[in-house]
């Protein structure tokens, strides 16, 4: 690789050294401290996923101090899983970076190369295709996870065929897709007969709508996943809120009509 074409980082030391300081601190735990000694790679599995998703509960909420404590929590299980794999000589940590630097380099040959690329969407192209090649994949959806949560798998799944070209042009052929299953849906799902559905092919029919609104929502910048989320925690507060004044009045939810509820719910909304 050539000479970096990037201004040198004048804090560069203090970063290799708290980088080096966490590997020593990792070592010591790894060798004298009862709980990190017992750990493996399974055990830290389930822990690492949490971490993941108190990261994500911090970028929604725009908490930079919380997302560095996150990260933190984060590397270190990076670092743990190297440690634990230079036991069995399987990997360490240097073998972790060069390999995803190499990586790196391989899949920006636009930087790194003679390609040349006009915008973002023929890098993401270019990338999907040289994993295509690095992985040998049969398919280009062969890479996705089976274990992601569904709404971000479906993101994943689009993002991957839009990286070998196979999407929509214009975002009102994306909406019509939308409106096409909505109305199968509703085909398969009509309140207004008031007959017994087949939940089998109700069930199909919402899942083809929910996946051309996460294409659309994907198509116009939207993240789904950050979307529901939000709502998901404006429906608490809210929520809370009307309890909280309930509580107050020396009740509780179940003794309430709908109506009574509805009258603190439209304050909670109104509190923004």
């Amino acid at each position: 690789m050539s000479e970096s074409r990037v201004p040198e980082d004048p804090h560069r030391r203090e970063k290799l050294q708290a980088f080096d300081r966490l590997l020593t601190i990792m070592d010591e735990l790894r060798a004298l401290c009862p709980w990190d000694k017992k750990q493996t790679l399974e055990t830290l599995r389930c822990l690492t996923l949490e971490e993941v998703y108190e990261l994500s509960d911090a970028i929604l909420e725009h908490n930079m101090m919380e997302i560095k404590k996150e990260l933190g929590d984060l590397m270190l299980h990076l670092v743990f899983y190297s440690k634990i794999a230079s036991e069995t000589n399987s990997f360490d940590i240097a073998d972790v970076l060069t390999s995803i630097s190499e990586k790196l380099v391989h899949r920006h040959p636009h930087i790194y190369g003679d390609v040349n690329v006009k915008d973002e969407r023929e890098v993401s192209e270019n990338w999907e295709k040289i994993k295509l090649k690095e992985k040998g994949n049969r398919s280009v959806l062969g890479g996705v996870p089976k274990s992601l949560p569904a709404m971000v798998k479906a993101m994943r799944i689009q993002e991957k065929a839009r990286g070998v070209g196979f999407d929509w042009e214009e975002k009102e052929q994306v909406w019509e897709k939308v409106e096409e299953e909505m109305n199968e849906f509703k085909a398969e799902f009509n309140i207004e007969d008031n007959k017994p559905i087949d939940v089998d092919a109700a069930e199909h029919e919402f899942g083809d709508l929910l996946f051309s609104l996460i294409n659309y929502a994907r198509f116009v910048g939207i993240n789904p996943e950050d979307a529901l989320e939000r709502t998901n925690k404006k429906f608490i507060k809210r929520f809370m809120y009307l309890e909280e004044k309930v509580n107050k009045q020396g009740k509780s939810l179940a003794d309430m009509s709908l109506e009574e509820m509805d009258v603190y719910w439209e304050q909670a909304k109104a509190k923004k």
